[in-house]
């Protein structure tokens, strides 16, 4: 039961809303219908607008005001009146007067309804009140590569202490490996020697009082939350446990088995070996054939080795191109009579990097060409020939060679783990989801015995992060860089891409600043991204609750655990507060302070249902990620779209409850468009499944109208990118039509 507020509303005539629409008939509608004041001013964005609140606020002991003026999603610094005061934004210029036409009977009418909407919805709000825990804000860094060390340092830098947990005995990871690395600064062109780049970062860890260095240390269980994740960990033999308040995951990469090349050579000729164990040689500055042990003076480099291919790796591993480059100038340094052969099928040296390229092309004994390796085969005197077609010189070539070397790709560490995905949790150790093809065959996904794992999370979905179509922990494709699906645990290095040493610092820096953001976060009781600084989460009125363990499986971030009976067991510093348990609840006992079912539910009756059947009315639930913005965007624009439409901006769209639609449909709506993020192997959801988890409920939704007598096609989910605002008007009108074909509610009138 909400609170009593005092409210008030403020409508602005400016940007060309007091010409389009009649304020005071507004005034008169609200002041009648819910006896609260409203004040009508030429400008409320501005300093005479803003005071008028404050002091209204100060003077009348306002908790809650109602603005109706632009789109919430603009100026929300200016209508910030502190945390002891509801505000509700109405959106009249781009939802109403931009995007309709002007001093229309059915353009008032919907003003009318939405500040109607904004009133309801500020008198059914609550005050939230943050969740606190005594939290850490240590942070956790695991692996001890470039990555790592430059996570740990730079978390150090910021004043925070940071545990560094690696599983060999000596920091460095790859690159302890090798001899040289490519250019780290202008102009680009000469290789910098490993060690002395590796020594300088490996001192300022261990010298840094802020870093503790775990080596030799495996991570045996990960517990807790944000702010309280509890770390123990295995060391020559001895535990040890501690506490952090978020983690890095920096365990870089491996190489793709090479085994399974055998049309190039390997495995079947010993002078065939990959780029590792070409690092390895020049790592000794000893280049010999495996064979026999005679130098090398002729070497060919096969550049995408079981690379952009479908049945090895489909993906560039971006790096490989120019490694080779740097392998192949390595080998004219150890023996200026060398000679080297690099066929490719496309050279990518990306942004400054081309100096390098060119450094490479200056060199006349290295012999570059786009070409398709044929064969590979050992003639009669034990040497290599490397048969080549379609390359620049258009025709095809043979080369004898001593030395044959594959560039076999990057993987990510999390490759092949076996996990409990929670979105299909009947598939034991399904690493991706349906629509996306396996990271790895199934089989291996479901071998458990000699598997090792990473984090070892104590979550109900799996022990380690989800991870996206090829291995990587990402959890989203596009816009999230760093984060996973697990909340306060960032993947960062060619843990999560394939990436330079150079992108790996920056990649490293990026996690620390996310990691930051999440300690401090937490402590205030607030989420991460994207409601950033949300502090309203879920409230659970379990005596209700009946195991159906939807909310549980549902959870894109894996807040929810359960008890023995599948009771779910909250972890509220997880949670992202996308919804998607209050969407799923055919209980309806999960609610949040500013997002309820009575909420939403008061809003839609508040909406005039006309019994005139030339003009329907559709509830438009829309999420706010994409599909709002593309609808202000549009109005934005001088789009204009149909005015029998009211909408109502969700969290996201899997967190659209059933009863949601079934209320609109007894009040009278003619029909129901839900428009949510593109889902798919491309999925755009800011909360990774809830416009596809929509739309599996669509069933759920056809069985409510089944059960009202009433047409499917009354209800459609649409995808909406937020690209798609040129789309908005078509979406939209068309759905009117359709529904104007259909036919009136028959619930319309009771």
């Amino acid at each position: 039961m909400a609170e009593e507020k005092k409210v008030a509303v403020y409508i602005c005539k400016g940007c060309g809303i007091g010409d389009a629409i009649d304020v005071e008939k507004i005034k008169e509608v609200v002041e009648n219908e819910y006896k609260v004041p409203v004040k009508i001013h030429e400008y409320l964005c501005g300093n005479d607008g803003v005071s008028m609140i404050k002091n209204d606020i100060s003077s009348e002991g306002l908790t809650a005001v109602v603005i109706a003026a632009c789109s919430p999603r603009v100026k929300k610094e200016v209508f910030d009146f502190g945390d002891n005061v509801f505000v509700e934004r109405v959106n009249l210029r781009e939802g109403v007067v931009w995007s309709h036409e002007p001093n229309n009977e059915d353009t008032q009418m919907m003003a009318e309804d939405y500040v109607k909407m904004g009133v309801v919805k500020a008198q059914k709000a609550e005050f939230p009140e943050p969740y606190i825990e005594e939290t850490s804000k240590d942070i956790l860094v695991v692996g001890g590569g470039v990555t790592g060390l430059t996570a740990a340092i730079e978390i150090a830098k910021a004043g925070y202490n940071v545990y560094l947990v690696e599983k060999e005995p000596e920091l460095g990871g790859w690159v302890r490996k090798f001899a040289k690395i490519l250019p780290g600064k202008y102009p680009y062109r000469e290789l910098m020697d490993a060690s002395a780049y590796l020594e300088e970062k490996i001192k300022e860890v261990e010298s840094n009082e802020r870093i503790k260095v775990y080596t030799s240390t495996k991570i045996k269980s990960i517990s807790g939350q944000p702010g309280v994740f509890n770390v123990i960990v295995s060391r020559n033999g001895t535990e040890e446990s501690f506490k952090v308040g978020a983690i890095i995951v920096a365990t870089g990469w491996k190489p793709y088995d090479a085994s399974k090349l055998e049309k190039f050579g390997y495995g079947r000729y010993a002078n065939v070996i990959t780029n590792i164990e070409l690092e390895q040689m020049l790592k000794e500055g000893k280049l010999v054939r495996p064979s026999d042990g005679k130098p090398v003076k002729n070497v060919a480099f096969i550049l995408c080795a079981g690379q952009r291919d479908p049945e090895h790796i489909p993906y560039c591993s971006t790096v490989c191109c120019m490694t080779s480059l740097k392998e192949a100038l390595c080998i004219r340094e150890l023996n200026r009579d060398a000679n080297v052969y690099i066929f490719y099928r496309d050279m990518r040296t990306v942004g400054i990097y081309e100096e390098f390229y060119k450094r490479a092309q200056e060199d006349e004994a290295i012999f570059l060409t786009k070409g398709e390796v044929k064969n590979v085969y050992e003639d009669e005197y034990g040497d290599l020939v490397v048969e080549v077609a379609n390359t620049l010189l258009g025709e095809d070539i043979s080369v004898r060679v001593d030395l044959v070397v594959l560039a076999t790709g990057m993987l990510s560490t999390m490759y092949g783990l076996y996990t409990i995905k929670e979105e299909y949790p009947e598939e034991e150790g399904a690493t991706i989801y349906k629509h996306v093809k396996p990271a790895v065959p199934k089989e291996v996904a479901l071998e458990k015995k000699g598997k090792e794992w990473i984090l070892n999370l104590q979550y109900r979905q799996g022990p380690e992060l989800p991870t996206l179509r090829y291995g990587m922990p990402d959890s989203h494709y596009i816009c999230f860089p760093y984060e996973s699906r697990r909340t306060g645990i960032y993947a960062a290095g060619c843990v999560r891409a394939p990436m330079t040493i150079r992108d790996c610092e920056i990649d490293a820096r990026g996690a620390a600043l996310k990691a930051i953001q999440t300690v401090e976060l937490v402590a205030q009781g607030k989420t991460i991204f994207p409601r950033t600084g949300d502090i309203d989460y879920p409230n659970f009125f379990l005596q209700r609750c009946t195991q159906c363990k939807r909310c549980t499986e549902e959870c894109p971030f894996g807040a929810l655990d359960e008890d023995e009976k599948g009771t779910p067991q909250p972890n509220p510093l997880r949670c992202r507060r996308c919804g998607i348990c209050f969407g799923a609840c055919p209980e309806k006992i999960i609610s949040f302070k500013q997002y309820s079912i009575d909420m939403i539910s008061s809003m839609i009756r508040a909406v005039s249902v006309p019994s005139d059947e030339n003009k329907p009315r559709i509830m438009v639930f829309a999420c706010e990620n994409d599909a709002y913005p593309a609808i202000d965007m549009a109005a934005k624009n001088g789009l204009k779209f149909n005015p029998f439409v009211r909408i109502i901006p969700v969290r996201c769209l899997g967190s659209v409850n059933v009863v949601f639609i079934a209320d609109s449909l007894s009040r009278g709506i003619d029909g129901i468009l839900l428009l949510g993020c593109k889902f798919g192997e491309d999925y755009q959801c800011h909360f990774i499944r809830g416009s596809e988890l929509a739309n599996r409920r669509m069933e759920n939704v056809q069985e409510t109208l089944q059960r009202l007598f009433l047409e499917p096609e009354r209800v459609k989910l649409v995808e909406v990118e937020i690209s798609d605002w040129p789309k908005i008007p078509e979406i939209l009108d068309g759905f009117v039509e359709e529904i104007k074909k259909i036919g009136p509610n028959p619930y319309k009138g009771f």
